[in-house]
C-alpha cells in the first residue's frame, strides 16, 4: 500500500503566520482552494480507493476534489485534527525566536498527558498512528486491489510528520528538522520489505 500524505491548501491565518492547531477551524482562502483544485489534478491518475480526512474546514475542502476525481466520499476521522496547542492559538509566528515546531518541542517537553494547554506531540502520535495500522488492515493487498494502490490522507503540518517520522523510525524531537510545505504531498510505501519514503514534500504541480 501507498500511503499519499496532503496537507491542506492555505487559510487566511496561513498567510498572516498565525499559529493554526486543533481549535481553529479556519477555512480555506482563494489560495487555498487554488491548491486543493491542483492537487486534484496532480494525483488523478494515481490508483487512489481510499480518501481520508481531518474534519476540520481546511483539511475537508482540500480532501473534496481529490476524492471527486476518483468518484470517492472523504471519510472523516477525528483523530487527525491538528495538534492542539492552547493559548498559543493565533499567536503571531513572527513573535517567536524561532520556528514554531522547534518552540512547541522546548515548551512541552516535560508536559505530562491530559495537559489543560495543548497536547505533546507524543499524545498526537497516540492518537494519530493506530489510524495508520487501521489503514493498513484494511487495505492491505488482499482486498482485491494491486499491491501499489493508494490511500490518501489530508491533514495538518504536525499530523502528516508525526505520520512520517514514527512509519520511518526517526525520533520524535526531529520535528524542527523537517519542512511541510502547504498543500504539499509526502508518500509512504508500506511492503513486507519494510517502509519507504518515495516522494517528501512535493509541491511541484
Amino acid at each position: 500500500m501507498r500511503l499519499i500524505l496532503v496537507r491542506h491548501g492555505e487559510t487566511c491565518w496561513n498567510k498572516e503566520r498565525r499559529v493554526q492547531g486543533g481549535d481553529s477551524d479556519i477555512e480555506l482562502n482563494e489560495t487555498g482552494l487554488d491548491q486543493a483544485n491542483r492537487l486534484a489534478s496532480f494525483l488523478q491518475n494515481e490508483d487512489i480507493v481510499a480518501v481520508y480526512a481531518s474534519p476540520m474546514r481546511r483539511a475537508m475542502a482540500t480532501a473534496g476534489p481529490i476524492a471527486s476525481r476518483h468518484g470517492l466520499p472523504v471519510e472523516v476521522d477525528r483523530r487527525l485534527i491538528e495538534i492542539k496547542v492552547g493559548e498559543l492559538e493565533g499567536t503571531s509566528v513572527l513573535h517567536l525566536n524561532t520556528t514554531f515546531s522547534q518552540f512547541l518541542m522546548e515548551r512541552w517537553s516535560d508536559r505530562t498527558v491530559g495537559s489543560t494547554d495543548g497536547e505533546t506531540v507524543e499524545v498526537l502520535l497516540g492518537r494519530v498512528w493506530p489510524v495508520i495500522e487501521g489503514l493498513l488492515d484494511r487495505h492491505d493487498a488482499c482486498d482485491g486491489h494491486s499491491g501499489d494502490h493508494s490511500v490518501v490522507i489530508v491533514s495538518h503540518f504536525f499530523v502528516t510528520l508525526a505520520i512520517l517520522l514514527k512509519a520511518l523510525d526517526l525520533p520524535i524531537d526531529s520535528f524542527p528538522r523537517f519542512r511541510v510545505d502547504l498543500g504539499s504531498v509526502s508518500t509512504l510505501e508500506f511492503s513486507d520489505r519494510g517502509t519507504r519514503l518515495l516522494t517528501f514534500n512535493d509541491v511541484s504541480y
